[in-house]
């Protein structure tokens, strides 16, 4: 049932039934105090209302900070999802309340955006957005649409090409020596990259209990797929695993991201690969074992690809060798 009352020369309504959150609002005249009362009513009795009084009292940037706290430490990813996710809190959109969150100002983050990084980063930026923005709606209660459904979503960048030649290999193994290098694990993840096509968190994640030099395989229990994989190891990858020291905390390459990301670019300057990426070396990879992996299947067992969609991103024939196997 519904009450009306005068206070502080405005008329409070005050909106009340079993089962429901009471409902107060406040407004210059009786008149639309009793019109408000009367919509709520009649909508919870089509069961057709959405009560946003939370949604009013948050804003954006509220949403993202508790998704950092209960959901994204649950995640694979969660290092560079906070990264990431922590840099957005920065941005201007993040102090909008999640009521005033709608498709226009998602379309104008986005255009701005696509000003400072590529699309695929706005691309990826989105779906944070639109993952938040769901998982407020069916967790925590906050009742509010998503307008990232609205938003047309800049067109996905062509997937990378780009393959180390045999001289390019040299010259970057050259320039990751130690003596030229000051890290000593830069040049085995590179030669560990191009040997076995595994992801550059699957390398950095290798433990020494994880390998088998008699079977010649390196075993991961989780991978960015969700499954476990078992890799083979090549000669070379062998024989570079085993002259690797070894460290206390039981890690191959005890080496994180960002000291790896930067001697790799220093690596690739001094060899002149300017637009040289550590993921290229999976590429790379892929191709040299198509070769001589031709059965799909296999291929795709080492390289931990499920579709052959994806597949076809990291392999690239070369188009005069395919000449010659058909003449």
């Amino acid at each position: 049932m519904a009450s009306i009352r005068f206070r502080s020369n405005k008329w409070q309504a005050r909106v009340s039934r079993k089962g429901e959150q009471s409902l107060v609002k406040t407004f210059q005249s009786k008149e639309d105090a009793e019109r408000w009362a009367r919509s709520v009513e009649v909508e919870w009795d089509r069961g057709t209302y959405t009560n946003i009084h939370q949604a009013q009292k948050t804003t954006f940037g509220e949403l993202i900070e508790r998704y950092l706290r209960e959901v994204t430490p649950l995640m694979r990813g969660a290092k560079a999802d906070t990264i990431r996710l922590k840099a957005i809190l920065r941005k201007p959109i993040a102090k909008v309340n999640t009521v005033a969150l709608n498709s226009a100002r998602i379309a104008k983050y986005r255009d701005e955006r696509l000003q400072e990084v590529s699309a695929g980063t706005v691309i990826r930026e989105l779906a944070y957005f639109s993952s938040i923005i769901n998982h407020a709606r069916r967790e925590w209660g906050i009742n509010i649409a998503n307008p990232v459904l609205l938003v047309r979503k800049p067109p996905s960048p062509q997937g990378r090409s780009r393959i180390l030649t045999p001289d390019e290999e040299v010259r970057l193994l050259c320039a990751c020596e130690p003596k030229a290098n000051r890290n000593i694990y830069t040049r085995p993840f590179v030669i560990l990259a191009l040997e076995t096509a595994m992801r550059r968190g699957e390398i950095l994640g290798l433990r020494w209990e994880q390998l088998d030099f008699i079977k010649r395989t390196a075993f991961l229990p989780l991978t960015k797929n969700g499954d476990a994989r078992v890799v083979p190891l090549s000669t070379k990858a062998i024989e570079t695993l085993q002259a690797l020291p070894r460290s206390i905390d039981g890690r191959v390459l005890p080496i994180n991201f960002a000291a790896l990301e930067t001697n790799f670019k220093r690596a690739r300057e001094r060899a002149g690969l300017s637009n040289l990426r550590i993921h290229d070396l999976r590429h790379t990879a892929a191709t040299r074992l198509a070769d001589k992996l031709p059965n799909i299947l296999e291929l795709s067992a080492v390289t931990g690809h499920k579709s052959l969609a994806m597949l076809k991103r990291y392999y690239h024939p070369n188009a005069e060798l395919l000449a010659q196997k058909i003449a």
